[in-house]
């Protein structure tokens, strides 16, 4: 049992705003304040780069990350990794790790310093997680700052039952609670309501998200990708510490470079290869050496 002014001194270290984000800026201006040890839900429709998201910002952050992806598989979360540390398309981190050599050298350079540990396995289970943990934990003396399960439904017995996703959204907040990390969970919102289909490019509202799940969480975030101008549209739907919008007609808008699995202020295009070092094609290496 503890008192109000206990508590506050126990648990002010962890509810602390996360290290911010520079491309994130207009999410910012518009009053999102993700914080450490909150629960934290992405959702958006099929193909809107909601993984590409998530390691972008975790990436950023570069704080102690444990990344469960069931929806990712190895070579394609650490291909994104190495693309958005070089600027160099996941088609030429594939030619350049196949072409070996300087190639292959630079990308595992490029991905060296990356404080990302990823744990890969479909579905998702309550096992591995503890499993990850202890690991975690033995090797480190500590746990990880942000937990990332990518997603939801991806989790043991979670593909359509709402029940074991209300027992996952429970258990998410239990961990955090637990360990003191911030719990980033992606999810699903409707691909058929009639929002989506005459506006496919707003994020959806909040009782577009699968299960009405976005309640549970302190901060949930609405995604969209229009793929035409590659505006990445960010709505914050629920936010217990701040401003929100459940319909989601509020949003930040970000440039996204989905080759490159970055993002960027919408004001000015992010150059592709911002790394001097790296500024050759391995696909061009590959052609002349043919």
């Amino acid at each position: 049992m503890l008192t109000p002014g206990r508590s506050l001194a126990l648990h002010a270290e962890s509810g602390r705003e996360l290290p911010r984000v520079e491309a994130f800026e207009a999410l910012y201006n518009i009053g999102c304040r993700p914080r450490h040890g909150e629960v934290v839900m992405i959702a958006g429709r099929s193909g809107t780069q909601k993984s590409g998201l998530a390691l972008f910002w975790v990436a950023q952050m570069n704080l102690p990350t444990l990344y469960f992806s069931a929806d990712m598989s190895a070579f394609t979360a650490s291909s994104r990794l190495a693309s958005m540390a070089t600027g160099d398309t996941t088609e030429m981190v594939e030619a350049g790790m196949a072409a070996g050599g300087r190639y292959r050298e630079t990308y595992l350079n490029a991905v060296s310093g990356s404080r990302i540990t990823f744990s890969f396995g479909s579905p998702i289970t309550w096992k591995a997680v503890d499993e990850e943990l202890e690991a975690w934990v033995e090797l480190w003396d500590d746990y990880p700052a942000i937990i990332v399960f990518d997603n939801l439904m991806d989790f043991e017995g979670a593909e359509s039952d709402y029940t074991e996703q209300m027992a996952v959204m429970s258990s998410a907040t239990e961990l955090a609670r637990a360990t003191g990390a911030t719990v980033i969970l992606l999810h699903h919102a409707s691909d058929k309501s009639w929002e989506a289909k005459s506006d496919p490019w707003a994020p959806p509202s909040r009782d577009q998200v699968k299960g009405g799940l976005s309640e549970k969480p302190e901060l949930s975030l609405s995604v969209a990708l229009d793929p035409n101008s590659l505006e990445y549209r960010v709505a914050v739907i629920k936010q217990r510490m701040g401003p929100c919008d459940p319909t989601a007609r509020r949003y930040a808008t970000l440039r996204c470079h989905p080759e490159v699995t970055r993002f960027s202020k919408l004001e000015r295009l992010a150059p592709l290869n911002q790394n001097p070092a790296a500024q050759w094609s391995p696909l061009d290496a590959l052609k002349k050496a043919a």
